[in-house]
């Protein structure tokens, strides 16, 4: 039996080492691929209850407090900037209310996140790879 449970941890921990060699082996790819899917989730955000993409969005944003994939300008070419200006996720305040004009909105920060979703997406993943 101690055999038996010896070999099953084993296999765990070769799982673990290959996983981690094939993370570092296609981190770029990884981040490629990010990069397209987040893209395409914020062309096509709508802030609908139901909408998986919309929900993930708002929730990467919120947790990693950050707004867009380079900076907060990536939503100015979104249909959901062009009706509605940015989205609450992108706020800093419970209280905020954000605005469409840009320069405003760099000018003035309304509270608005200035860091980039996708460099802090990165950073904060970096020291699990070890």
């Amino acid at each position: 039996m101690l055999k038996l449970y010896a070999m099953y941890l084993s296999v765990i921990f070769l799982v673990q080492v290959v996983s981690a060699m094939l993370g570092f082996v296609f981190r770029h790819e990884v981040k490629k691929s990010l990069k397209n899917n987040y893209e395409t989730a914020l062309k096509q955000y709508n802030s609908t209850e139901g909408d998986y993409r919309s929900h993930a969005v708002d929730k990467i944003q919120n947790t990693l407090h950050c707004c867009g994939i380079t900076d907060y300008r990536d939503w100015t070419d979104t249909d959901y900037y062009s009706e509605n200006g940015f989205p609450k996720s992108c706020c800093k305040l419970e209280d905020c209310s954000p605005e469409r004009d840009a320069e405003k909105v760099n000018n003035e920060l309304f509270g608005i996140y200035q860091a980039y979703c996708l460099s802090r997406a990165i950073t904060n993943n970096q020291y699990e790879i070890v």
